[in-house]
């Protein structure tokens, strides 16, 4: 659980901090609050609002397999956070220009915006959902327990002549006579006896 609600304010944090941080002086260029770019939207949004889905996944699903994928889709959008910014000259053109900018500031605060927008927050976000995928890739003691109470009982198999058969001869090694009636007429009267107490 509490991996999940980090991954959602991980992914809150790195989809809006490039809109919310020019307030504070701690951005990338352009350095003007709420400014939509296209560097923005492939470096940023979109990890950021993938992190957020994968921690909803991990928070709220009660299935194994949903919850793992929502993990491993943080761990992804994590690992594009941190390597998104030295990949994007593969793919930039002269149409897209996906640049995530410059960070504005001086040499420590630039540093702090590279680690706070990119590199250490996605290994940050690799590590928490790392640490889900640990929690949902095994069967824990309880989960087996909580499987095991849920199973019906076995159903007793359908009853055929070799099955009553198998039957007669066993209970007949267990039985203590008792009287005959005329049901009965084949075989001699029994009653049961308990051995398994």
């Amino acid at each position: 659980m509490l991996s999940g609600v980090l991954l959602l304010l991980l992914g809150v944090w790195g989809a809006l901090i490039p809109f919310i941080g020019p307030y504070f002086h701690y951005a990338y260029t352009p350095d003007k609050a709420w400014v939509w770019t296209s560097g923005r939207l492939w470096l940023e949004i979109l990890p950021g609002a993938a992190t957020f889905l994968g921690g909803l996944l991990v928070l709220s699903s009660a299935y194994r397999h949903l919850a793992l994928f929502g993990a491993w889709l943080a761990v992804l959008s994590g690992a594009w956070f941190t390597v998104g910014t030295v990949l994007r000259p593969i793919w930039n053109s002269s149409t897209t220009n996906a640049a995530a900018g410059t960070p504005v500031g001086g040499t420590l605060l630039r540093m702090w915006e590279q680690i706070g927008f990119f590199t250490g927050l996605g290994i940050v976000i690799v590590f928490v959902a790392a640490g889900a995928l640990g929690r949902f890739s095994v069967i824990g003691v309880r989960d087996a327990r909580l499987a095991a109470a849920s199973v019906p009982p076995a159903r007793e198999p359908e009853t055929t002549e070799t099955t009553e058969t198998t039957e007669r001869t066993a209970r007949s090694r267990f039985t203590v006579p008792w009287r005959r009636t005329a049901d009965d007429s084949d075989e001699p009267a029994t009653e049961r006896v308990d051995t398994s107490a």
